[in-house]
């Protein structure tokens, strides 16, 4: 009688520790549910803080801002930057408390733009010797003493123009990633220039062409923009390719 009394008692005690196990898990159930739907809410929140709403003058101001400082970053080549540092940095200046002076700020950004077009000049480079080191070895390419390269896709059989004479030429212009970066055959209307008043590749290589000519001209970068570069289409140190038709020399 006394063994099963025993047992009689650790079974209460067992379905009540049950019991009690799992009243303590519902709670923790509801518990974890409020706070799923407490972290919903924060999110929300925050999703609602990124929508850009252009009628809110402050938003727009914010946007403009960052669409000015965005573009003026792409221009010098820098392409990402750490959001968070730049938002607390912005915040911190703001508030008077930056971490380093003005002076300190434009000198490193200064030495950090020069590094980044240094490096993007170097890449370039290389990549416009290589392409040309490899364009020579193809058929009917013609390399002249200054390292120009040339393929004749037409020759005509008229006047060879002189530094002195003005000519009227049909012309596109890519990069060797085939980029379009101008030209006049799209346009439809045909180009009057000085044969001296344009870059050095393309003085040279008219000084070669018959009236009526069209050739694939291959300019180094050190005949065409160098390290200026032309606007924002043709970077610095690229290598260029040019159709060029000869139409006439003008009286």
């Amino acid at each position: 009688m006394k063994k099963l009394l025993v047992v009689a008692i650790a079974l209460f005690i067992g379905v009540a520790g049950f019991a009690q196990k799992k009243k303590d898990l519902i709670k923790e159930v509801a518990a974890l549910k409020t706070e799923a739907t407490s972290l919903k809410n924060e999110l929300n929140q925050i999703k609602k803080a990124k929508e850009v709403n252009l009628n809110d003058s402050i938003h727009k101001f914010s946007y403009a801002f960052a669409v000015e400082i965005g573009n003026s970053l792409k221009q010098v080549g820098v392409e990402s930057i750490d959001y968070n540092i730049f938002a607390i940095a912005l915040q911190e200046t703001l508030e008077g408390n930056e971490q380093i002076s003005k002076e300190d700020a434009q000198s490193y950004i200064r030495k950090s733009i020069t590094e980044i077009k240094e490096r993007e000049a170097e890449r370039l480079s290389a990549e416009g010797k290589l392409f040309l080191t490899e364009n020579v070895k193809k058929q009917g390419i013609t390399t002249t003493e200054s390292g120009l390269q040339y393929k004749v896709l037409k020759m005509g059989d008229g006047k060879k123009p002189t530094a002195d004479d003005k000519v009227e030429v049909h012309y596109e212009g890519k990069l060797i990633d085939g980029t379009v970066f101008d030209s006049s055959i799209e346009r439809g209307e045909p180009i009057v220039f000085g044969v001296s008043q344009v870059i050095k590749g393309w003085t040279e290589a008219l000084q070669l062409m018959p009236v009526g000519s069209k050739w694939r001209v291959y300019i180094p970068q050190d005949l065409a923009y160098g390290e200026r570069g032309a606007g924002g289409q043709i970077p610095p140190y690229a290598t260029l390719i040019f159709d060029v038709e000869l139409l006439s020399i003008e009286k």
